[in-house]
């Protein structure tokens, strides 16, 4: 995600170094060289050139600190400018009504039905609402399946009529349905065009005025860039929808529709979407996007997500396990599962700041769990309990039976023995440190 931009106003920074105060000269070809790589990463022109003048308007104000540098000082004025131009805070959606409606818009290929989809399951499993999903796309009979195989995976009902060609009738059905089921929440999820017709703007807005929703979501394909924020802005003028969700963000994105989409429509960005699996869904918070944009990662969005999968008495177990040295490949494998459920693995690293700039040109397997986990799956109970008892012959039927070979099996050991005992240090150190902290201080 927005890794060309980094790099590019990671070098534009470096025009600053050595500098010993900001000045209009030196600024100027920094500025000169943000813009570029704002433009080169898509942002619209407009919005390019009002930022840079922003930044300058900021630095040309700023007395330099003699503890800071012009370029640490230039870094703060862009990170702050960064988040005024993606809308300064995170903003919720609104669910007043009961059911409370919420309408999907946007172009065929988009994103919007699986976007739907993971909604739903976000509403369900963190703000303990029950979702309905609504097919209304009623000329892709495709999208009608793919919406009921999000909503069985997910486990939410699914309103459709394939044989009824009206969607404005679905749409009303669909809140009576809703109504019966004891549905507090429902999301429509409506056709989409390979372009702007008017045919589909007609009856999109006629949905809108049939079921009168609390939030309209625009779902952006974030790989568009321009594209993507000129159709905001036409779908913007017909529908006044209340907040944009950005898909696909973990693709080869330039990130210009993030970036401009805000100060071209003036709505805000409420959701992002990182990945194809149901909860690859994050509220957007512009802070946090800007602190990622420049190559500073984002630990209170990792922190969240690792909370998400923490289980406060699993943890005491497993303290206690480690403790006693019982720590083993049970173990191993539910700590492993946990770190898969926070999502793509080189997304993750991305958050932690100096990982995700060294990570970006190695190419990740996101599959790197696999091997070991089909290793650990060939053991017997007692072999993952007690991993002492794997001998040379064991670990040749190991091998044989998870695809792997002896010296994959002999690799994870050396690893899991490593990782064991550096748990043990850090356990014995922190009981240590407790045990201290009682002593009788002496007066």
């Amino acid at each position: 995600m927005f890794e060309n931009l980094t790099d590019r106003l990671e070098r534009s920074f470096k025009l600053l170094k050595g500098e010993g105060k900001i000045t209009e000269v030196n600024v100027a070809e920094t500025l000169k060289d943000i813009r570029r790589a704002l433009l080169d990463a898509d942002v619209n022109f407009k919005t390019a050139k009002q930022f840079t003048e922003n930044v300058k308007d900021k630095a040309m104000g700023q007395d330099v600190l003699k503890a800071v540098k012009p370029g640490q000082m230039m870094v703060k004025i862009v990170h702050e400018e960064l988040t005024a131009l993606m809308g300064s805070s995170a903003t919720d959606i609104t669910l007043k009504n009961r059911p409370a409606v919420i309408l999907m818009s946007g172009l065929q290929g988009s994103g919007k039905t699986t976007f739907s989809g993971k909604l739903a399951n976000m509403l369900k499993t963190k703000k303990s609402r029950k979702p309905l999903l609504v097919a209304c796309d009623i000329y892709r009979p495709a999208a009608i399946e793919q919406l009921k195989i999000l909503a069985a995976q997910i486990e939410v009902p699914v309103y459709a009529d394939p044989e009824n060609k009206n969607a404005v009738d679905i749409a009303r059905a669909s809140l009576r349905f809703a109504k019966e089921q004891n549905c507090d929440t429902v999301i429509i999820d409506t056709a989409g065009r390979l372009a702007i017709d008017e045919q589909m703007m007609r009856e999109i807005k006629a949905i809108k005025d049939a079921v009168n929703p609390d939030e309209i979501l625009f779902v952006v394909d974030s790989m568009t860039g321009q594209d993507a924020v000129n159709t905001a802005k036409e779908f913007n003028d017909r529908l006044d929808f209340d907040g944009v969700i950005l898909t696909k963000l973990d693709g080869d994105t330039r990130g210009g529709a993030a970036l401009s989409i805000r100060s071209v429509v003036d709505k805000p960005i409420k959701f992002i979407g990182t990945g194809e699996k149901m909860d690859a869904i994050d509220v957007f918070h512009p802070e946090r996007m800007a602190t990622r944009i420049l190559g500073m990662g984002d630990i209170v969005t990792l922190v969240e997500k690792a909370q998400e999968q923490f289980d406060a008495e699993e943890s005491r177990k497993l303290q206690k396990k480690i403790a006693r040295n019982e720590f083993n490949f049970d173990d191993f494998l539910k700590q492993i599962q946990q770190i898969k459920k926070m999502g793509n693995f080189k997304d993750i690293a991305s958050m932690i700041p100096g990982v995700g700039k060294a990570l970006s040109k190695m190419d990740i397997d996101e599959d790197a769990f696999k091997g070991i986990e089909a290793i650990i799956k060939s053991m017997t109970p007692e072999e993952r309990s007690n991993p002492k008892v794997i001998n040379g012959s064991r670990r040749k039927r190991i091998a044989d039976g998870s695809g792997t070979t002896v010296q994959d099996v002999n690799r994870l050991l050396k690893q899991f023995d490593e990782t064991r005992r550096m748990m043990q240090m850090m356990t014995d150190k922190n009981n240590a440190r407790k045990m201290m902290g009682r002593m009788p201080k002496k007066h």
